[in-house]
């Protein structure tokens, strides 16, 4: 894997620019710069500040597919779902549809987020 494809891919995909990054995980702008201009590989703590601005680990930042760490709240729901009977779990879908469904003509602020 090359380390600083991956950064740019993740820059792009949150449309953000050189000095984003900087500002984001409280790297000198020149340490940005010379990542990017004299291709060097960022050491692991600068790697690891990199991905906390990002919002991920890095085992996700390593990751060759969709893994996605969970934090205690998620971990919490997912077990509860575990509980639930085929039925409720129906249920619950269809009402979670109801939020994310982009034709139901309501809006994100609308639901708090």
């Amino acid at each position: 894997m090359d380390v600083n494809e991956r950064i740019t891919e993740l820059m792009k995909a949150r449309g953000w620019s050189e000095y984003r990054l900087a500002k984001e995980s409280g790297l000198s702008n020149s340490t940005i710069a010379n990542i990017f201009r004299r291709n060097t590989i960022p050491s692991i703590p600068t790697l690891e500040l990199i991905c906390d601005s990002l919002g991920i680990t890095l085992s996700q930042f390593f990751a060759t597919n969709d893994l996605i760490e969970l934090d205690a709240a998620q971990q919490a729901t997912f077990y509860k779902w575990s509980l639930l009977t085929n039925r409720q779990r129906t249920v619950v879908s269809m009402l979670i549809d109801t939020y994310v469904e982009p034709d139901n003509g309501a809006s994100e602020s609308q639901h708090g987020a």
